[in-house]
């Protein structure tokens, strides 16, 4: 696995996932970048910051991969932050919920990820 080059690109985008406690599909970040990376490019490098632990991705209601920021406590060699996503069905905000979840202990298989995605309304669309 390559080590990521810290491309204007690659910086720009770990910035948005620093700056915004949500998640970004594909296509949001793609049409963000517009004009400064392709699609190809974009990624490219979401799968080797997914690899490197920096983000984690997911797919949500419409089937589209969605990426969000890791914790601390992931790295290259494993995803730790395991918690359910959420998006909000009325205003199509996506957000990693910090609720601790229990993987149950399969002893005949080996879970690698697991993805738990709820639907609803936000905290501001139930105002």
């Amino acid at each position: 696995m390559k080590i990521i080059k810290k491309t204007k690109t690659v910086e720009a985008l770990l910035q948005l996932f620093k700056d915004y406690d949500t998640a970004f599909s594909v296509v949001d970040l793609i049409e963000r970048f517009k004009g400064k990376a392709n699609k190809s490019t974009i990624y490219r490098i979401l799968e080797r910051l997914d690899n490197q632990g920096l983000v984690h991705s997911f797919k949500g209601q419409d089937g589209l991969a969605w990426y969000a920021k890791c914790s601390s406590e992931c790295s290259k060699d494993c995803h730790k932050d395991f918690h359910p996503h959420f998006q909000c069905q009325q205003c199509g905000k996506v957000e990693c919920l910090s609720v601790s979840i229990t993987i149950p202990d399969v002893k005949t298989h080996r879970i690698d990820t697991v993805e738990v995605f709820l639907k609803g309304r936000c905290e501001d669309c139930l105002v």
